[in-house]
């Protein structure tokens, strides 16, 4: 059973300068939790038990949000405000969080490689910053995982993009025509240009992964962006290992992008009581503008 995970949270967030200046990307927040905190919970409810994060030396706040604050949770029990205390006392419970920094941000595949200590030689979880994903069954990686369990092998979790966004992903080339959600690879390409992209399937910011990719990532060279590409390595332990891709079943938000992040604000504040019939008379009137 996959009981670790790797949460890299080391970049610079530049899409959403200035605010990523002082506050991690990562903080940003879909209401009233930041987006990270989701993605934590994810893994939790995926039977993920230790949790890594890869932060930057400007991340510190990423720590804090994680520990307890004990003056804050003093002065709420002072105050007898028991639900505001459970709320903070209680995030990210169920699961043991473990930090690393990542000194150069040199791309993800060396983040990742960070995390060789952490992980062992056991397989293991990555789940991007970036990517939030809402299941009705099921959390985007406990699907994954349960896809390791069937072949025992690498697996990468896969979304479907048009065409003209292809060169924004790593792009998955199935072994055979696709059947069903699971299905092993002939190869992978870091985002390509457009008219050379070799299908539709893109990585979706989920990962499994054998311990063997680390081999590969220590003498992984420079591809896209003059960066360390994990799926360049993922492409070179495929001559050593099967690879499979999987569709994940799930709604995704790219928090990273903008339009994207609006729209997953909108969509969980929808989902509390509190905020959707004032939320949908908003929407209404400003439907109308």
């Amino acid at each position: 059973m996959i009981k670790k995970a790797v949460i890299p949270a080391a970049g610079y967030g530049t899409r959403f300068l200035p605010i990523t200046k002082a506050l991690p990307k990562e903080l940003l927040p879909i209401i009233d939790h930041p987006t990270i905190e989701y993605i934590v919970n994810e893994a939790i409810a995926s039977g993920i038990t230790d949790i890594l994060l890869i932060v930057s030396s400007n991340k510190n706040a990423i720590i804090d949000y994680f520990d307890y604050n004990l003056e804050l949770e003093t002065i709420l029990l002072s105050k007898n405000k028991h639900e505001e205390y459970g709320i903070i006392r209680n995030i990210a419970q169920g699961a043991n969080i473990h930090y690393i920094r990542q000194r150069e941000q040199l791309g993800l595949g060396h983040a990742v490689l960070q995390a060789e200590a952490f992980v062992g030689n056991d397989p293991f979880a990555v789940l991007l910053g970036d990517d939030m994903y809402v299941g009705k069954d099921k959390p985007a990686i406990r699907q994954m995982i349960d896809a390791f369990n069937q072949v025992k092998q690498s697996v990468l979790g896969t979304i479907e993009v048009d065409y003209k966004d292809t060169y924004r992903y790593g792009i998955c080339i199935p072994k055979n025509e696709k059947e069903g959600r699971l299905n092993e690879l002939k190869g992978v390409v870091e985002k390509p240009k457009i008219e050379d992209a070799p299908s539709r399937s893109a990585i979706g910011g989920r990962y499994v992964l054998t311990p063997t990719i680390f081999k590969y990532l220590k003498n992984q060279t420079k591809g896209a962006g003059n960066e360390i590409q994990l799926t360049d390595a993922i492409l070179r332990l495929m001559d050593e290992e099967k690879v499979y891709s999987y569709d994940i079943k799930g709604k995704r938000y790219d928090v990273g992008n903008k339009i994207d992040y609006i729209e997953a604000i909108l969509d969980f504040g929808l989902e509390k009581p509190e905020l959707k019939k004032g939320l949908q008379k908003l929407i209404n009137k400003k439907s109308k503008i």
